[in-house]
């Protein structure tokens, strides 16, 4: 079994106080959950506006493929014009 854990730091372009990057926030991650069956909460950054992190996470029997579950949701997140990646970090145990 292996887990593919990935971290990303994002901007929220639309946000002008913490409800407005909580709704974005919030609608980026039920997409998530739904779309992908994944592990995700937001995890750090909570009292900044205009950033956040996010953590996910994923469950395979092979690495290869747990690696490109993350890389489908990096893509899904980067296609989102609300907000922009500016940091992530993968890890596959």
């Amino acid at each position: 079994m292996f887990v593919g854990i990935c971290t990303i730091r994002l901007e929220i372009f639309e946000a002008h106080s913490l409800k407005d990057k909580r709704q974005v926030i919030k609608s980026i991650i039920e997409r998530l959950k739904h779309r992908f069956n994944i592990s995700i909460a937001e995890v750090d950054m909570l009292d900044s506006w205009q950033n956040a992190e996010i953590g996910f996470a994923c469950v395979s029997s092979e690495p290869d493929h747990a690696r490109k579950m993350i890389q489908n949701v990096i893509s899904f997140i980067d296609g989102d014009g609300r907000v922009e990646i500016i940091e992530q970090n993968i890890e596959i145990l």
